[in-house]
Order: structure tokens, then sequence, then C-alpha cells
């Protein structure tokens, strides 16, 4: 066995274990963590496949910039977890009849016949060659479309995302800055005039 096929057993397992603990953990912050791991070993195998541009595209954008904004949310929520785990049952048909079909697809592209022609993103044509360029020349022109349609998605995403934080919780404080802003010297200071004492008292 090769070093190559080794740092890929190892990142391969990682990841593996990595994302069943973002689907079992009980705590939503670290799911959120353990999907951290999950990117970072996906990196890892992009990079073992000299795909260098998607690798750091993932970690910049997913573990930089998603996963940050996912733990916020999920801290600000203050999610009741045990309140989430009350219908675990009830949704478990749906949840493994979506697991046991995820996997039929899976396995038919996993055994299915690649020797068709392959996206130019894919192929290598020299020393010259920059995999970015044929990524990005692909992504514009043929997945045009597609690209559009995700980019809409991740705003839909976003904008759901400030609106759940932008609730009012109860029991909370809250700061009004435009009455704070006209308020006046008379509002917040008030002088209290007292007789002097005598040393004798």
């Amino acid at each position: 066995m090769t070093f190559e096929k080794i740092i890929f057993y190892l990142f391969a397992t990682i990841l593996v274990l990595a994302a069943v603990r973002v689907i079992t953990s009980r705590n939503p912050v670290h799911s959120a963590l353990f999907l951290v791991l999950a990117f970072f070993s996906s990196s890892a195998l992009w990079i073992l496949i000299e795909a260098e541009f998607l690798a750091i595209t993932l970690v910049l954008v997913y573990v930089g910039a998603v996963m940050v904004l996912f733990l916020f949310v999920v801290m600000m929520l203050n999610i009741n977890v045990d309140v989430m785990r009350e219908g675990f049952i009830k949704y478990l048909p749906i949840g493994v009849a979506v697991a046991i079909i995820s996997a039929i697809e899976m396995g038919i592209v996993i055994t299915g016949n690649f020797s068709g022609d392959k996206s130019p993103a894919l192929v290598r044509k020299g020393a010259d060659y920059s995999n970015t360029e044929a990524i990005g020349q692909v992504l514009y022109t043929e997945y045009l479309f597609a690209f559009e349609v995700a980019a809409v998605l991740l705003l839909v995403a976003i904008v759901a995302a400030i609106s759940l934080t932008m609730r009012k919780r109860p029991n909370t404080r809250s700061q009004n800055p435009s009455s704070q802003v006209i308020v006046k010297k008379e509002d917040r200071l008030r002088v209290v005039k007292m007789d002097a004492e005598g040393k004798g008292s």
C-alpha cells in the first residue's frame, strides 16, 4: 500500500466518522464543529486528486463563512434540544427512507460507467493547465443556470437565518436608539438639595 492510499483511507475514515457524529451528536454546536472537521477532511481528499482550487474554496467559503454563520445562528436561537427530540420517533421512517434513497443513488453513481467524455475541468492537459480556469469556463457556460439557482438559494438561506435571529425573545433587554438620541439632560440628571448637617448631630 502506497503512502497516498494510506493518507486517503485516513482522511476518508475521519470524514465518515465526522459525518456520523454530525447527525448523532446531541449538542447542535458540537454537530456544527464535526461538520467543520468533515469539510477539512473533504478538502484533504480533493487535494489528493489535485483539485486544489475546490479544496481551498471549501475551506474558505464553507468553513470560514457558512459554518461561522451556522454557529452564530445556533447560539442566538437558543434551541431547546429536548423539544426537538420529542418528534424523533415520528420522523424516523421518513429519515430512514431518505437515507436508503441517498445510499442507492450514491451506489448508482459509484458503480456507473464513467468511460464517456469527461468534463474539461477534470482532465489534465499539460504542465500549463489550470483547473481553476477550466472550472470557471464550465461553471459559467454549461452550468450557468444551476449556478444562479444555487446563488438564489444561498441568498434565501442567509435572509432566513437573519430573520430568525431578529425575533424578540422573552426575558431579554433591548435598546431603542431613537429614544436614546432624543433624551434630554433633565431626563438623565436630577439634582437633590439637602440641608447641611451640623457636627453635633
